[in-house]
């Protein structure tokens, strides 16, 4: 066995990695560009090489830095994680030529897959379904609109070279379907180096199944079931589980049959996925294979017991597999939610900063938290945005999806905006637990992302209540202290109002010793507790019904966080609410004259000119954030003012681009 691997890759992945590695006795050897000095893959490895500044292209994707950072520390072979270099021949190659073992397939391999024009010959090849579409690739904007008119909207641009969901663009007419080629184009070059596009029919109401395959040097193929990733957000994914809840036997069978030919068609070797895309009546179609560890892949792990990354050590260590068909067992049901630094009231803009607060959910046989940050990290514009991944399991579905719902509202991250309101939401939404998704779920159910802030009446007065114990609860313990001078005496509040998101609400409150009486506008809540002054979480029942909050003091405000929704309360005598409606609020209305950059990042293309008349919906520029490319439209028909920024420039959030008038 190998007594030392560099992992070259950063943040969660790489903490996996040497997970399992320290578990196998193996040394391991971390790389990090200059901010992440001090992240958690750093101090977790035994040993940790800088490789480069803060741009991917000078540390992460500099192959002659990492091959030297190999050198240096003795490793004998290098696992590449997920992004970055795992699915790079010319990576590949190299370790190679260097006698470096590459722990993951052949380059071969990674070729035929990577090339999605290949790779959908091949499994043509293979009697493995493919969708209708164009098996080369676009030559310009004009052929791909005439090749989108034969195949017949809606179509989907790809990049024949890219891989989570990146530069990939839907187009129903032939103006998304030109700009749609371009910015494919754009980001596949930027990212991978590789600008060629192909297009292909899309396929309506879509579920989006895979199927993870293991197979060693000595021809052994199996695979470990499948995968239901449906749950996605602009093609990435968001929640997976394992097994699907849409499979039949016979289905699964032939579709976990097709995986495991198309894998021996192309020679493979170590962990690879399959993936497939699935109408409402069971046909599935062959969509790329994923030549590398996948985000989601505890979830098979969860219900398997196979650890895949000590496979594919063993796998590049020569190992033959001592697993067949016959023996692998799918027991229980996993669920995997990614945690990532966005915000949902933003429409999921990417979120940057440091994690002011960092609380994940206590791990335990049905909660598993992998993750490469910790409180104080430094969510950087430079990389994915994903902060955790956090996977749940139960005998059955239910089961898991509990777990899940408990595990998020358990999650405390303060400093930057997070997803988790959504997931909340999303997790406990009807037609996700009933399995009745799609790719296109999200977008349609949650077409302007999520606002928190944004809270139905029955759970406000239930946070409302809340509120007003939490401040009974303060003040009784103020009121507690002695030596209080008699005039300026705190006294505990039993009436008053409350300022919630906006709302007044009158209220009274009547303690004992097992429970508070609250009377809210006249309707009565009873809440029981065990809550004290300086704890984070609020658990306990509301009318007998359990309720589990996040709850937080500022200043005069309560912060409440509740299955997905934020209110601010403020508990107030009736004079001081009184009072309370002269204070001023600052106005933070957005100025429409003047374009803002809606998240931090990159300035890549002006798409105006000083003077240039633009009419509503017009695209005026381009920000590129965590590897994706954002197009910002204009608001209202106006005239070009002034262009205040340069392609180039680093733009903080709200920055201005442009001035209309």
């Amino acid at each position: 066995m190998f007594g030392k691997i560099l992992i070259a890759n950063r943040g969660e992945i790489a903490c996996r990695v040497i997970r399992t590695a320290r578990a196998m006795g193996i040394r391991t050897a971390a790389v990090y560009s200059e901010p992440d000095k001090r992240s958690v893959h750093v101090e977790q490895a035994d040993e940790a090489i800088c490789i480069g500044p803060a741009p991917a292209a000078q540390s992460y994707l500099n192959i002659d830095a990492i091959i030297d950072a190999c050198r240096q520390c003795g490793a004998e072979a290098i696992h590449p994680g997920y992004g970055f270099l795992s699915e790079d021949t010319t990576f590949c190659n190299r370790l190679t030529k260097e006698g470096i073992k590459f722990i993951g397939p052949g380059h071969e391999a990674i070729e035929f897959m990577g090339d999605k024009i290949a790779s959908k010959k091949l499994a043509r090849s293979a009697n493995v379904n493919v969708i209708p579409g164009f098996d080369d690739f676009i030559e310009d904007p004009d052929h791909a609109v005439s090749l989108a008119n034969q195949i017949g909207y809606p179509v989907m641009l790809k990049p024949t070279s890219a891989g989570g969901g990146k530069g990939m663009r839907l187009a129903f007419n032939d103006d998304e379907c030109r700009e749609g080629f371009e910015r494919s184009r754009s980001e596949a070059k930027t990212h991978f180096g590789d600008d060629r596009v192909f297009v292909e029919k899309f396929i309506e109401n879509p579920r989006h199944i895979e199927v993870q395959v293991l197979a060693d040097e000595h021809g052994n193929v199996i695979h470990l079931g499948e995968r239901e990733c449906s749950l996605q957000r602009r093609h990435q994914k968001v929640i997976e589980e394992a097994p699907s809840p849409f499979l039949d036997e016979a289905t699964r069978l032939s579709i976990t049959g097709q995986a495991v030919a198309l894998a021996r068609a192309v020679n493979y070797s170590s962990a690879g996925t399959v993936e497939f895309v699935m109408d409402a009546d069971r046909n599935y179609y062959f969509l790329e294979m994923n030549t590398r560890l996948q985000v989601e892949h505890p979830v098979t792990e969860l219900v398997t017991g196979i650890d895949l990354v000590e496979w594919m050590i063993r796998i590049a260590n020569g190992e033959q597999l001592d697993l067949d068909q016959s023996s692998i067992r799918t027991t229980g049901w996993s669920v995997e939610a990614r945690i990532y630094a966005e915000d949902p009231a933003r429409n999921f803009l990417p979120s940057t900063g440091r994690l002011l607060l960092y609380r994940p959910p206590s791990e335990n046989e049905s909660v598993r938290i992998d993750s490469g940050i910790k409180e104080g990290s430094e969510i950087s514009v430079h990389y994915d945005p994903i902060v955790a991944k956090l996977v749940t399991y139960g005998d059955d579905r239910r089961q898991a999806y509990d777990a899940m719902v408990n595990a998020l509202d358990h999650y405390q991250i303060r400093g930057i905006a997070s997803n988790i309101p959504f997931l909340q939401r999303l997790i406990r939404h009807p037609d996700v637990l009933a399995g009745n998704i799609t790719t296109h779920f999200i977008e349609e159910q949650f077409p302007n992302g999520h606002d928190a802030k944004a809270v139905p009446d029955e759970p406000l007065q239930g946070c409302a209540a809340v509120a007003t114990v939490l401040d009974h609860v303060v003040y009784h313990q103020a009121a507690s202290i002695s030596g209080q001078y008699r005039s300026k005496k705190i006294r505990k509040k039993v009436a008053g109002a409350v300022l919630i998101n906006g709302k007044h609400l009158d209220y009274r409150l009547r303690a004992n010793s097992a429970a508070c009486h609250v009377s809210l506008d006249n309707r009565e809540i009873v809440v029981r507790h065990s809550w004290a002054p300086g704890q984070s979480i609020f658990s306990g029942t509301l009318n007998d019904e359990p309720i589990l909050m996040q709850v937080a003091r500022n200043a005069l405000s309560y912060e409440i966080e509740y299955i997905g929704f934020h209110a601010s309360a403020k508990v107030l005598t009736s004079r001081a609410a009184e009072y309370q409606k002269y204070m001023l609020e600052k106005d933070t209305a957005v100025n429409s004259q003047v374009l803002q950059s809606p998240m931090p990042g990159l300035l890549v293309e002006i798409l105006v000119e000083t003077g240039q008349q633009v009419m509503t919906g017009d695209s005026v520029a381009v920000v590129e954030a965590m590897k994706m490319q954002n197009v910002l439209r204009t608001q209202q028909d106006a005239t070009v003012a002034e262009v205040l920024a340069e392609v180039g420039d680093s733009l903080a959030m709200d920055q201005a681009i442009m001035r209309f008038e």
